[in-house]
C-alpha cells in the first residue's frame, strides 16, 4: 500500500493550523486573530498562533502544535496567555507524557486534542482535504466550461438575485419572496437541471449562480463580438466592392482623358492645315 506523501515540517504545521482553526470554529469558538505578536516595552518576545473567543465571549490565547504537547509547550502557552490577558488553550494531538498532562491541569491550561476528533495522521488528512478541494474545483469548473443549461429569463432573474446578494433573506426580498418561497424556487431550478443536484447548501447554490451568471455574461459578450465581427466582414466586403467600383471609374476616366487628348491633337492638326 502506498504511503501518504511526505510533508515538510513547515507544511505540516500550516496544515495543522488550518485543521485546528476549523476544529475551534466547529466547537463554537470564533478566531479573531492569527499570528499575534507578544510585545513588552516595544520588544517582541513571542508570538501566539491565534486569539479566539468561546461561545460565552471568554478570550483565549491559542497555541497550535502539529504533534503532541510537552511540558515546555504547556509553559509557553501559560506564559503567553498571561502576557496578553487571556486564558491559555492548546490545540494538539495529545500530551507527550503524564508530566505535561499534570502541569496543564495545575496551571489551568485547556487542551483540545485533535486525536479525539481525527482518526488519521495529519499528512493523511492533508491529502484527503486536498483531494476534496480538487474534486470541488472540478465540479465548479465543469459548470463554467461544460455545464450548459438552457437559461430562461425567469431562471436568470432568480440566479441574478442570489448572485448579487449576501444572504438568502436578501435574495428572497429582492424577488418579492420569503426565504421558504425562494427555497422552493431553488428546488425547482434543481429539478429542471439549472442548478446541479450536488449544490445542496445555499453557499454552493450562490457560487453556482455566480458562475452561471458570469458564464451567461461571457457568452453574451462573445455573441456580441461575433455579431460585430460579421458586421465588420460585411463592411469589409462593401469597402472592397467600393474599391473595385472606384478602380473601374478611374479606368473609364483615364480612357476618356486619352480620348480627349487625341481629339484635341487632331483639332490642332486640322487647324494648322486650314491655316496653310
Amino acid at each position: 500500500m502506498s504511503s501518504s506523501p511526505s510533508m515538510s515540517p513547515r507544511k505540516r504545521w500550516i496544515a495543522s493550523e488550518k485543521i485546528a482553526v476549523g476544529v475551534l470554529e466547529e466547537l463554537g469558538y470564533r478566531v479573531i486573530e492569527t499570528g499575534r505578536k507578544v510585545v513588552i516595552n516595544n520588544v517582541e518576545v513571542g508570538e501566539i498562533d491565534a486569539m479566539a473567543t468561546d461561545p460565552s465571549g471568554e478570550l483565549y490565547a491559542v497555541e497550535i502544535k502539529a504533534g503532541r504537547v510537552d511540558v515546555s509547550g504547556i509553559r509557553q502557552a501559560y506564559v503567553n496567555s498571561i502576557l496578553v490577558g487571556a486564558k491559555p488553550l492548546v490545540v494538539c494531538k495529545g500530551f507527550a507524557d503524564d508530566a505535561a498532562r499534570e502541569l496543564a491541569e495545575r496551571l489551568g491550561v485547556k487542551v483540545i486534542q485533535l486525536s479525539d476528533v481525527f482518526l488519521v495522521e495529519s499528512e493523511e488528512l492533508y491529502t484527503i482535504v486536498r483531494e476534496v478541494i480538487e474534486e470541488t474545483l472540478v465540479d465548479y469548473l465543469e459548470i463554467f466550461y461544460g455545464y450548459a443549461p438552457q437559461l430562461k429569463p425567469e431562471h436568470y432573474e432568480v440566479l441574478e438575485a442570489i448572485r448579487s446578494t449576501s444572504t438568502i433573506e436578501e435574495a428572497a426580498s429582492k424577488l418579492g419572496l420569503d426565504p421558504a418561497g425562494l427555497a422552493r424556487r431553488i428546488d425547482e431550478l434543481r429539478r429542471q437541471g439549472v442548478i446541479p443536484k450536488w449544490a445542496s447548501k445555499y453557499t454552493s447554490v450562490k457560487r453556482v449562480a455566480q458562475l452561471l451568471v458570469q458564464k451567461q455574461s461571457v457568452s453574451s459578450a462573445l455573441d456580441e463580438s461575433r455579431r460585430l465581427l460579421e458586421q465588420l466582414k460585411g463592411v469589409e466586403e462593401q469597402l472592397r466592392s467600393l474599391q473595385l467600383a472606384i478602380q473601374g471609374v478611374n479606368q473609364q476616366l483615364k480612357r476618356l482623358l486619352d480620348l480627349l487628348s487625341r481629339v484635341e491633337s487632331r483639332v490642332q492638326v486640322e487647324q494648322k492645315q486650314s491655316s496653310t
